[in-house]
């Protein structure tokens, strides 16, 4: 049995926290851009998405009446019949609101459907966020200190073979009277 441990790769040991430090780098901006794209997302969908086709209802809508006012005036002017060119217009308006709800409906429902889906995949990826600005970062430390001690500790010049001498002024055990 050897006297002394053979520590012979303190420097794989270095290299293996090294490249920790880069991956917990890269892995925590990572994240980061995951969490923010995701607060932009919900933005988009509960501001900039339903503000526009809020609008554009209304908008539509607007059209809509006034297509409708011009086939009146249309038909009350002549008449007669309503010209070809006002009806088409009111199918034009009638389309396009009905597509405006359509998509107003749908950003309402992605709006509602949007947290329970997406609040269950950031919740882990706190956690993760957590495990890496926390415990990894632990874990690095522990590291750095295991490769000063393993360093320190392969300076050490090993024992004699003698083995050590028994410290000067000891003396055996003291002798007994009868």
């Amino acid at each position: 049995m050897p006297e002394r441990a053979h520590v012979t790769s303190v420097e794989a040991l270095e290299s293996f926290r090294a490249h920790l430090i880069v991956y917990l780098t890269k892995a925590r901006s990572t994240l980061e851009e995951v969490s923010a794209d995701v607060q932009r997302l919900r933005s988009w969908l509960d501001n900039d998405q339903r503000t526009h086709w809020d609008n554009e209802v209304r908008r539509r809508s607007q059209a809509l009446q006034e297509a409708q006012q011009a086939l009146f005036s249309a038909k009350l002017s002549t008449f007669r019949e309503a010209g070809s060119v006002e009806q088409l217009m009111v199918h034009r308006a009638k389309r396009a609101l009905e597509e405006a709800d359509a998509k107003q409906r749908v950003v309402k429902q992605w709006h509602r459907v949007f947290d329970n889906r997406a609040d269950p995949l950031v919740k882990q990826m706190e956690k993760l966020h957590t495990v890496l600005t926390s415990d990894m970062v632990q874990a690095v430390a522990f590291l750095g200190q295991a490769v000063s001690t393993l360093e320190a500790y392969a300076r050490i010049a090993p024992p004699t073979a003698a083995g050590p001498a028994p410290a000067s002024g000891s003396k055996a055990e003291p002798e007994r009277k009868a």
